[in-house]
């Protein structure tokens, strides 16, 4: 009898008066020895299923990259379960750098964490991803936290007319007069880091203080008038570091973990944004000039508003105040990484091409004859060459080097091959920026001159701001901000850089980055023109 047919046959009661004398529970444990598997069973049990899943899984994998003609190529075997994950997070660029060469260009397989993963290094097909943004196609799959940290109505995982609508009120935000506006921003804060550089006492790794100048500009450009309050800045860009530190942590959301500390600072952000939003309308209801990203968009998002009412419709659902929030919080955090990555390349190639600094330099004195002089928009748009050192900076070293899809149907890729749902899409950028070009490794700015047009030839491999629905809107605004950067500081700086062991890696973070940013800064005269 077993231990079901006595509690059916005795009653709960009876049971629990046998088991009330030592005999009782004697006869009890008997009947669970003989009738539950020993420990030696269940490693036994658990091992054939764990074995019987992985030889499952490499058979999935192998007919999930088999095309109408041939494999895609990749590894013969992968680790069951875990696949490359280890590998890729002890060395990311090694990792990524080997996958490239399985096809390139072309396409190439791996597996992370059971996830079946298309590699692309085709610009064309890289391209044809890019187009596709839809629940029944391709969604943007970006880190595990992702949602946790950015919020789940986040701009990143919108699709259809609701996002064409959102990116179509953004126009407004980007506009010669908007972006002369910025300019004047980013040019005075760039020079106060400059000044706060030269205090430091002793070389140290820039990278932090890069990222507290990038930080500081987004947030004065975007709602700066409305973070008029020193503990509220000071509490928002703690909050701003936590959402970032949070990419770089474990995808685990429990309190006190970074990916909490990374949510709980995103609902922060949104809660100060918020007000930011209510007061910016107001402001622009009373006539005032626009001074920041926010009062633009509130003037768009007004007028919209006055349209809807004429028309006897609901507003667009961007023109809550909560909703402009979550849209100025994302350029906030698209602003971040990927600007901070790009102006330590700039730093870092500029030093390593002395040449390059030389005819920026320049190019400077002559547009500038008063290098203390502000910055305008109309004087950047005449800088040809300081421009073409822009785009070589982000087509040498695109800071966002891929960019995942998650197929949520079976995805055709090629016209011999498609990719299974629920398989992990990642275009290369990079590998996309480094096709076409002539001597592509080389950095080269005279590549997008008026002679040889590279930038004109090659246009569709240049993929550094996406393609697409979720092509980058803040593209032109992007490209200022580095080039404002390389004019105030080519002119006020001279610098070297300390090398170490390292400096010639790369690192993920998960941006690009050079593998150490160390340099001496000392002053240059102000009527040097050497």
């Amino acid at each position: 009898m077993n231990f079901t047919s006595i509690d059916a046959a005795m009653g709960v009661s009876q049971l629990f008066t046998q088991l009330s004398t030592p005999e009782g529970i004697e006869e009890l444990n008997a009947r669970i020895r003989d009738n539950v598997p020993s420990t030696a069973t269940l490693l036994t049990w658990g091992s054939a299923a764990m074995v019987g899943y992985a030889v499952w899984e490499q058979i999935k994998f192998r007919m999930y990259r088999a095309g109408k003609k041939e494999q895609l190529p990749g590894p013969g075997f992968v680790t069951p379960i875990l696949g490359g994950i280890v590998e890729m997070v002890k060395d990311p660029y090694g990792f990524w750098e080997k996958q490239r060469k399985y096809s390139f260009p072309g396409m190439s397989w791996h597996s992370l964490v059971g996830t079946f993963t298309v590699f692309v290094t085709d610009p064309a097909i890289s391209r044809h991803v890019f187009n596709h943004n839809s629940a029944d196609t391709l969604l943007m799959a970006l880190h595990p936290s992702a949602k946790n940290v950015l919020g789940e109505h986040n701009i990143a995982f919108l699709h259809g007319p609701d996002h064409k609508a959102l990116r179509k009120s953004f126009l407004a935000l980007f506009t010669r007069k908007a972006l002369g506006v910025y300019v004047k921003k980013q040019d005075e804060i760039i020079r106060n880091h400059i000044d706060q550089w030269m205090a430091l006492k002793e070389t140290t790794e820039m990278r932090p203080f890069v990222r507290d100048l990038n930080a500081f500009t987004s947030q004065e450009v975007f709602a700066g008038p409305y973070l008029d309050d020193p503990k509220t800045r000071a509490e928002f860009s703690e909050a701003y570091r936590n959402m970032t530190d949070a990419f770089l942590a474990p995808p685990f959301c429990l309190p006190g973990t970074a990916v909490w500390k990374g949510r709980q600072g995103r609902l922060y952000i949104i809660k100060v944004l918020t007000k930011a939003a209510a007061r910016s309308k107001q402001r622009m209801r009373e006539g005032h000039e626009p001074e920041c990203l926010l009062d633009f968009w509130s003037q768009q998002v007004l007028q919209e508003m006055r349209e809807a009412e004429e028309q006897g419709v609901p507003p667009p659902f961007y023109c809550a105040d909560s909703k402009m929030a979550d849209s100025v919080m994302d350029f906030l955090f698209a602003s971040q990484d990927a600007s901070t990555a790009s102006l330590v390349w700039t730093l870092t190639l500029m030093a390593e091409h002395p040449d390059v600094l030389q005819k920026v330099r320049e190019e400077q004195y002559r547009l500038r004859p008063d290098p203390d002089a502000p910055l305008s928009a109309e004087v950047l748009n005449e800088m040809v060459y300081t421009r073409q050192v822009v785009k070589e900076i982000l087509r040498f070293r695109p800071p966002a080097p891929m960019v995942p899809q998650l197929a949520q149907q079976p995805f055709k890729l090629t016209e011999h091959y498609t990719a299974p749902k629920g398989s992990m899409i990642i275009p290369s950028v990079w590998a996309a920026c480094m096709q076409g070009y002539e001597n592509p490794d080389t950095f080269d700015p005279d590549r997008f001159n008026a002679e040889r047009k590279e930038d004109v030839k090659f246009a569709q491999n240049f993929l550094v701001f996406g393609h697409g629905p979720h092509y980058c809107v803040g593209k032109e605004y992007a490209q200022n901000h580095l080039a404002a950067f390389l004019c105030r500081i080519s002119t006020s700086l001279d610098w070297t850089r300390v090398r170490s062991g390292c400096s010639d890696e790369i690192k993920y973070l998960p941006t690009l980055y050079p593998g150490d940013s160390i340099f001496k800064f000392s002053w240059r005269g102000k009527n040097s023109k050497a």
